[in-house]
């Protein structure tokens, strides 16, 4: 015998990343829906009764876990420690050619900027601002773009939400450019 609907619930509830709706719930588990949805409804009372740290919470058409809300600062803190860690200045000038320039190779970052960018684009991959973008036809190197988490922590909803950068160069930015090839 397997486990518990309430059990086999909870394990499929705990790893999705949006609500699942009952009849979805209901069809994996071979169960019928009714008695998912009063399984889930039991769940979701027993975790507020009991004070727990988390809700299971009917939303969007599905069911999902969410923190308790008097538990959010904690949750907040928790998530920012380590990820806090502000961008260098050779990162903020890296993520700012790709913004404007992408998709853009390395080395074009690194004509841009003067110096090599290797380490610098490795470190914002690697937190998920930038991530690739195929390779240059040319020069088969790769190209690289922001990332949808980037417009995300921007508060962003595309690009063309950027701010214009002609205000800020200087008069004669075609010349540097033509320099810088």
């Amino acid at each position: 015998m397997g486990p518990t609907l309430e059990a086999a619930l909870e394990a499929i509830l705990l790893v999705v990343d949006e609500p699942v709706a009952e009849v979805t719930l209901a069809q994996v588990l071979e169960r019928p829906t009714h008695e998912v949805s009063a399984a889930l409804r039991e769940l979701a009372a027993e975790y507020t009764a009991a004070g727990r740290g988390f809700d299971l919470r009917e939303v969007a058409g599905g069911w999902r876990f969410y923190t308790r809300a008097d538990c959010a600062q904690l949750v907040e803190r928790f998530v920012r420690d380590g990820q806090q860690t502000r961008l260098t200045q050779a990162a903020l000038e890296t993520l700012a050619v790709v913004a404007y320039r992408q998709p853009v190779s390395r080395a074009r970052v690194a004509a841009v900027r003067g110096v090599n960018s290797d380490g610098v684009m490795r470190t914002l991959v690697a937190r998920g601002l930038v991530e690739e973008a195929g390779t240059d036809p040319e020069s088969q190197a790769v190209l690289y773009r922001t990332s949808s988490y980037f417009l995300e922590r921007l508060g962003l909803r595309d690009l063309s939400e950027l701010p214009e950068l002609a205000p800020f160069l200087p008069d004669d930015v075609e010349n540097l450019e033509e320099t810088t090839k």
